[in-house]
């Protein structure tokens, strides 16, 4: 299974979707806790026509870390099954917070609860996503040893 550090690289290189909307994975606490966490850096192209934080860059926040979450804890790769998210408030900040947390980790299906924040630690929206695992252990590791940060 990959370390940390080594998960965090290759969820955060340059040149991949998260890293070019703003979006950075702080943490992955791995299979112990089964957490991660990230966050969401707003710019004039995160916000919606009423200038706050679209809910798209709220829910991909969301998939992004949850989905971390579920690679660090089982040591495998995923993908989204489903998500939900209920907007409890308007987003507004610089920065986005979130916070994953696993409901049941599964052999092939894996549920996760979310908590999206702002800056302050209000809660601006929750949501549940469900994730399929995907490949080996082994695939994780040969594909985080065989990408450098540079690669695109």
């Amino acid at each position: 299974m990959p370390s940390e550090s080594d998960l965090l690289q290759r969820i955060n290189r340059p040149h991949l979707f998260n890293s070019f909307n703003g979006i950075t994975v702080t943490s992955v606490g791995g299979a112990a806790s089964g957490q991660a966490q990230g966050e969401l850096e707003a710019t004039e192209n995160s916000l919606n026509p009423h200038g706050t934080i679209h809910g798209g860059c709220l829910y991909t926040l969301a998939d992004t870390v949850a989905g971390s979450a579920v690679a660090a804890s089982c040591g495998r790769p995923c993908v989204t099954v489903s998500g939900t998210l209920e907007f409890l408030r308007p987003a507004t900040g610089p920065r986005i917070l979130c916070t994953a947390r696993p409901k049941k980790l599964g052999g092939t299906i894996c549920t996760m609860q979310v908590e999206v924040t702002d800056q302050h630690h209000k809660t601006v929206a929750t949501g549940t996503f469900i994730f399929m695992l995907t490949g080996s252990s082994s695939d994780t590791a040969a594909k985080t040893a065989s990408t450098s940060p540079t690669d695109s």
